[in-house]
C-alpha cells in the first residue's frame, strides 16, 4: 500500500494566502497572522490565527475560510485551528506614550448631556468583554462620575520608586482599571480650575498612572473643544476618536465643532455614535423619535466617516450608570447590551485598519496577546 501523502507547510500556506482579512484587504499569510504551523502524520494540520484584535467581527468568517482552504489540499486529514490576537500599535511615534498602553481612544461629544460617559462605559466594558486589557480615565475634570457609574468600591494607591517618584496605581473595577478626579477631592466639591491646572491633571494621568498592559485606554472626554482636549492631543499619541451625538441639530452643532478640532489637531475620527436615537415604548412596542430623527445618519455622511451605532433611550442604561453595573455586563443578552458589544467590535475594527493603512507591516509593533 502506497504511504499517505503528508502535505507539506508551503502547500498549506499556499492555501491560506487565498484567505484575506475582509477589513484588512491582504491575505493572512502577508499579514502574518499564520503562526506555529505544525503538522503531523498522517495529515494533521494545526496552526493559530493570530487577530489584530480580539473584538474582531470576522473572526469565525476568516476561521471557517480557513479551515475549508487547508482541508482543500492534498493530503491533510483533519484541520485544528487556535483563534488568537495580538493587539497592534505603531512604532515610532513623536509623542510620548503612554508605557504599556496600545491604543488610546478618546471618547468626544463637543455638547454635554448627550451619553458620552455612558456610551465610554458600555464601550469600555464591552471591549473588556471580548477579552481585551481595558483602562478607562475620567478627563471630565470639572465632572467626574465614572467611579459612580463603574461602581469602583476602593481609591487608587501610591506607590514611589527607588528615586522617591510617586504614581498611582488605579483601581479595578468589573474588570476595568480606572482613573478619576473623582477619586482625588470630595463628591461636593467643584473643580474651579483655569487652564495650566487643567494641563497637569491631564499629565499626571496619563503619564503619573502605572496603568500596565492595555490594549484600549478609553479617555472619557469633557464637553466642548477647550483646554483638556488640546492637552490630550499633545501630550500622547491618540489613536482615534468616536464621537458621540444625539439626533437633534443642537447636539450636532457642537459634534460638527468637535469633528473640526479632532481634524485640526490630526487625530483621526473612529465614527459617529447616534445616541439615545429613540424610545421604543415597553407596553406597545411604538418607537418615539424624541430627539429627532437620522442626525448622526446625515453627520457621519458630511464627514465621510462610519456611523458605528444608533443606541435606543433605555431605562436599563440609566439604572445601570447609577448602581455601578453598566448593562452591557448586567444584562447582556439584551438589545442595548448587543448593540454596545457590536460598538465596540466596530470601533477595534476601525483601530486595526487605520494601523494597517499608516503603517508598514515591518514597523507594527505586536504588544497584547489572547490565549
Amino acid at each position: 500500500m502506497a504511504n499517505h501523502l503528508v502535505p507539506s507547510s508551503e502547500s498549506v500556506l499556499q492555501a491560506l494566502r487565498t484567505v484575506q482579512d475582509p477589513d484588512l484587504k491582504k491575505d493572512l499569510v502577508t499579514l502574518n497572522m499564520i503562526r506555529d504551523l505544525q503538522i503531523t502524520p498522517p495529515g494533521k494540520v494545526h496552526f493559530r490565527i493570530v487577530l489584530t484584535t480580539p473584538a474582531c467581527p470576522m473572526k469565525a468568517l476568516m476561521e471557517n475560510q480557513s479551515r475549508e482552504a487547508v482541508q482543500a489540499v492534498p493530503g491533510v486529514t483533519e484541520v485544528s485551528i487556535k483563534m488568537d490576537a495580538e493587539v497592534r500599535g505603531r512604532a515610532g511615534n513623536v509623542k510620548t506614550s503612554i508605557p504599556g498602553v496600545t491604543h488610546i481612544i478618546a471618547v468626544s461629544s463637543g455638547k454635554g448631556g448627550v451619553g458620552k460617559s455612558t456610551v465610554s462605559v458600555n464601550l469600555a466594558t464591552a471591549l473588556m468583554m471580548d477579552g481585551a486589557k481595558v483602562g478607562i480615565m475620567d478627563a471630565d475634570i470639572h465632572g467626574p462620575n465614572l467611579p459612580t457609574m463603574l461602581g469602583v468600591t476602593e481609591m487608587p494607591t501610591i506607590e514611589s520608586d527607588a528615586q522617591g517618584k510617586e504614581t498611582f496605581i488605579p483601581p479595578i473595577a468589573n474588570g476595568i482599571k480606572v482613573m478619576s478626579m473623582g477619586f482625588l477631592v470630595p463628591a461636593d466639591q467643584p473643580m474651579i480650575w483655569r487652564g495650566p491646572m487643567l494641563h497637569s491633571a491631564v499629565v499626571q494621568f496619563t503619564h503619573q498612572v502605572n496603568w500596565g498592559e492595555l490594549d484600549y485606554l478609553i479617555v472619557d472626554m469633557p464637553p466642548g473643544t477647550g483646554d483638556v482636549q488640546l492637552s490630550l492631543a499633545q501630550v500622547v499619541p491618540v489613536t482615534g476618536t468616536v464621537l458621540v451625538t444625539t439626533p437633534q441639530e443642537v447636539a450636532m452643532q457642537d459634534v460638527r465643532r468637535a469633528f473640526t478640532m479632532w481634524e485640526k489637531v490630526r487625530i483621526p475620527i473612529l465614527g459617529v455614535v447616534e445616541n439615545m436615537s429613540y424610545f421604543r415604548a415597553p407596553d406597545t412596542g411604538a418607537t418615539y423619535s424624541i430627539f429627532g430623527q437620522g442626525g448622526g445618519e446625515i453627520l457621519a455622511k458630511k464627514f465621510g466617516t462610519p456611523l458605528l451605532a444608533q443606541l435606543p433611550l433605555v431605562a436599563a442604561v440609566r439604572e445601570g450608570g447609577d448602581i455601578g453595573r453598566p448593562v452591557t455586563l448586567a444584562d447582556p443578552t439584551s438589545e442595548i447590551a448587543l448593540r454596545f458589544r457590536d460598538l465596540a467590535r466596530k470601533v477595534a475594527q476601525n483601530v486595526s485598519i487605520l494601523v494597517n493603512e499608516s503603517t508598514d507591516p515591518s514597523q507594527i509593533v505586536q504588544i497584547g496577546k489572547f490565549n
